[in-house]
């Protein structure tokens, strides 16, 4: 087994493509959610954030008895489709989105119920629509949280590794990233190797939570000059 970059490239491609789903789907649930009260919300809500507290082997085994070749999932699009998930990127794409998806959405939902209401009340008034008031009113304001929940996906993301493990394998170069090519140097005693590949995401994790912190003081900072000036 010899030392490659080839699992940080993987795990930057699962990230990005995980994160860009993720934003996708969190922010119009998200909105929805925030926004509606309905029977069962409270279930609704809790199989949401569900993978936030279960272990990640459980959400592998959940991810492979549906999405597996005699799930029915993975039954229906090989046969429809010609797509197999399991032992591929896109399962390591997959266990991603589960577990990053709950903290994306709970950042925006968080922001989008921080929104004055008032402020959409009168964008009402004035003839616009529920859509583009959440576009033109709710998202901007709301939009703060919605980078920070980007930022957290994203790093979710590339950290990902018992999900990933029971659903796309580890096939270096095809479905090995970062956390698995770290686990499996250190199984066989490339102790150099796996120390480069940690230390690399110890400093890209630092610098994410960094920025993050930074920029989130900024954008406060600007929002207390703003209302000094008006």
């Amino acid at each position: 087994m010899e030392f490659s970059f080839i699992p940080i490239l993987l795990s930057l491609k699962v990230a990005i493509a995980s994160v860009l789903i993720v934003s996708c789907l969190s922010i119009p649930i998200a909105g929805h959610m925030a926004k509606r009260e309905f029977l069962g919300k409270d279930v609704v809500e809790s199989i949401i954030t569900l993978p936030l507290v279960l272990p990640p082997s459980v959400i592998g085994f959940m991810l492979l008895y549906v999405f597996g070749k005699n799930g029915p999932l993975g039954k229906l699009l090989e046969s429809m489709f010609h797509i197999r998930v399991v032992f591929t990127l896109w399962g390591a794409v997959l266990a991603a989105v589960v577990v990053a998806f709950p903290l994306m959405y709970q950042s925006v939902k968080a922001a989008i119920e921080s929104v004055d209401p008032n402020l959409e009340k009168a964008a009402r008034t004035l003839g616009a629509g529920e859509f583009k008031v959440f576009l033109t009113i709710t998202l901007p304001l709301a939009w703060n949280g919605v980078i920070a929940g980007f930022v957290l996906a994203f790093a979710r993301s590339l950290g990902e590794f018992g999900a990933t493990l029971m659903i796309a394998g580890n096939i270096p170069g095809k479905t090995q990233t970062m956390p698995l090519a770290i686990y499996f140097y250190s199984e066989a005693g490339m102790t150099w190797e796996a120390t480069i590949l940690v230390s690399i995401m110890t400093v890209f994790s630092f610098l994410v939570i960094y920025g993050l912190n930074r920029w989130g003081k900024g954008s406060k900072r600007r929002a207390k000059r703003g209302s000094l000036d008006d």
